[in-house]
């Protein structure tokens, strides 16, 4: 079931300050204005502005889509899709409301609907609204809950809500295949080196501009293999970033086109990780976000745009046919390591910056047992 949208932990945080004599706003302030408007009246009066959220800005011209640096700020527009900096309006945001408004806890703000009342005057050198006093709208801050992503599933289960993930996720831009390149130096960006990606199997960290097929290099890893299908590298499931990651390519080359399932002898370069000749297990670290790759996988492609319909069994050795399990095992690695910062994150990226869709087993690991009990 999905959580409900009707608490806000935002307007609780209002409320107190309400009663502390700091969320009463004059007359002005009572009817909110367009951000076209506030930035024609940056003249220190009091307002409340209602806009979409577009990013965060961290300088005068400079406003950021993800990857987002702290709590602070974020900027506003008249339309989810306005990327000019200069019909942004700054918006400053205190320590009481970051938690709920802050775009590094809560990126998917980004394209959401809020009000915030402040005051009108230049932030980053630039037409803002500071010391704001209340903010509303805007939906959840639960990563598992994106604003109405999901009001197609709600109360399904088992086959039928499979099929509602498949119509939901189904709606997505495609990348091309050079494109990849570019979306994963974003999408697993090691969040201690901005230079570097993770590679999924081996956890190295690894400079983003050692991409290639030098040994040593990183390349493009299809988790869901791409001969269990034969889709190849065509546009569509070749290219869904959402079970594409970086990795080593002799790490990438080991792995093949092997099924998941435990066992096997260590794997080099890749610490943690064992296969033998039916089965790879990565790491355990990231064993879960593997399972959550595959079953976004199987829902997003049902043999309906062209492409075989994927499929999850309880097999190893399933050679070209279009499945990989084993089905067992994949779930308990699923229950074994839930979704982390890193993992959300990526989601976070991939939907709004790149394929527009979700993977939904990360929003929601209970949907896993529901679909395949």
């Amino acid at each position: 079931m999905l959580r409900s949208r009707l608490f806000r932990p935002a307007l609780v945080v209002t409320a107190v300050l309400a009663l502390l004599g700091f969320g009463i706003t004059p007359s002005n302030a009572a009817t909110p204005i367009t951000v076209s408007t506030a930035i024609g009246r940056q003249d220190g009066s009091t307002a409340s502005v209602t806009g979409y959220v577009v990013g965060q800005p961290t300088a005068t011209n400079t406003v950021v889509r993800s990857n987002f640096p702290n709590d602070f700020a974020l900027a506003l527009a008249d339309s989810a899709t306005q990327t000019s900096t200069s019909s942004m309006l700054y918006v400053q945001i205190p320590t009481a409301f970051r938690a709920s408004y802050g775009l590094q806890s809560n990126p998917g703000l980004i394209g959401q609907q809020i009000t915030v009342t402040g005051t009108l005057t230049a932030y980053f050198t630039h037409a803002g609204l500071k010391d704001p006093t209340a903010f509303s709208g805007g939906g959840s801050s639960d990563p598992g809950d994106p604003g109405d992503y999901y009001a197609g599933a709600e109360g399904k289960t088992g086959a039928a809500l499979k099929a509602a993930l498949h119509t939901i996720i189904s709606s997505q831009t495609k990348l091309t295949y050079d494109q990849v390149w570019t979306a994963l130096k974003d999408t697993d960006q090691d969040p201690a080196n901005s230079n570097n990606v993770i590679e999924i199997y081996s956890g190295r960290s690894i400079s983003k501009s050692a991409n290639g097929s030098a040994a040593d290099d990183w390349n493009r890893e299809h988790v869901w293999a791409k001969s269990h299908g034969d889709f190849g590298t065509a546009t569509g499931p070749g290219t869904d970033v959402h079970h594409l990651r970086p990795e080593d390519v002799s790490v990438n080359a080991a792995r093949g086109n092997l099924d998941f399932d435990n066992g096997g002898t260590a794997v080099a370069q890749c610490s943690g990780c064992t296969a033998d000749s039916d089965s790879f297990a990565p790491r355990p670290a990231v064993r879960g976000d593997i399972a959550r790759m595959i079953f976004y996988m199987a829902v997003r492609y049902e043999g309906d745009d062209g492409f075989a319909n994927l499929e999850v069994n309880n097999s190893v050795n399933n050679g070209s046919a279009p499945y990989i399990g084993r089905l067992s095992v994949l779930k308990a690695w699923a229950a074994a390591d839930p979704p982390d910062a890193f993992e959300q994150r990526r989601n976070e990226v991939i939907y709004t910056t790149y394929q527009h869709n979700r993977n939904p087993f990360i929003d929601h690991p209970e949907w896993i047992t529901s679909i395949w009990p």
